[in-house]
């Protein structure tokens, strides 16, 4: 196994990904089951570099299956779920992941956006205040959050958390772009377009067909 293992991890600092898949799935091929997690892991860890998503958590299952005490394994898998549109499998794993760890900002951030995904914006402003919380300087989590209360209705809390983010940021210009779409909403015209103008300053060229929309 040792000189696979190695021979395969080699390949992969090289670029030889096929190589290194064919390595290690011969560890897969002549180990017991109970004792090939790793291959599993690294094998998963390459399709995912070569976007085989689907072919990548095939390998993780096995991973889980063997090891479900594996942390990062659910973390990895909810990503590449999410990738796949898998939403609410996405959410599953962040979920087991945050029992393994509770302190990981990212593992909120990431739920709470497979909750928006879902039109879950409660849930999503839950996960991302528990984001921000344990990572206070996060600019996309208040930018999100910001998102998910105007999608609420609730632009005047959505204005604050896109305020936060630049202050944060002053070259966010999602942050501008949608802070100026909460102000439009609040019938505030002449700052929307000073938003959506700093936005596409910061070459955010949705911003023009707004200025162009609401601006003319």
């Amino acid at each position: 196994m040792g000189a696979y293992l190695n021979r395969g991890n080699s390949k992969e600092k090289l670029g030889d990904y096929i190589g290194a898949i064919s390595d290690y799935s011969k560890i897969i091929e002549i180990l017991p089951k109970n004792y090939n997690y790793t291959a599993y892991f690294k094998r998963g860890n390459v399709k995912e570099i070569l976007q085989d998503y689907k072919g990548a958590i095939d390998d993780y299952n096995k991973v889980i299956e063997i090891y479900p005490e594996h942390e990062e394994i659910y973390y990895k898998r909810g990503n590449l779920r999410l990738a796949l549109e898998d939403y609410s499998g996405g959410i599953a794993d962040y979920t087991i992941a945050i029992e393994f760890d509770s302190t990981n900002a990212l593992l909120y951030y990431e739920r709470g956006y497979a909750k928006s995904e879902l039109k879950d914006y409660r849930g999503a402003i839950a996960d991302y205040t528990k984001a921000i919380k344990l990572d206070p300087i996060n600019v996309s989590s208040y930018n999100n959050r910001g998102v998910a209360k105007y999608k609420l209705e609730d632009y005047k809390g959505a204005i604050i958390d896109f305020n936060k983010a630049i202050e944060l940021d002053s070259k966010h210009f999602r942050s501008f772009r949608n802070r100026g779409l909460a102000k439009i909403e609040m019938n505030d015209i002449d700052n929307a377009c000073l938003d959506f103008s700093r936005a596409g300053e910061l070459r955010d060229y949705e911003a023009y067909e707004l200025i162009g929309k609401y601006c003319n």
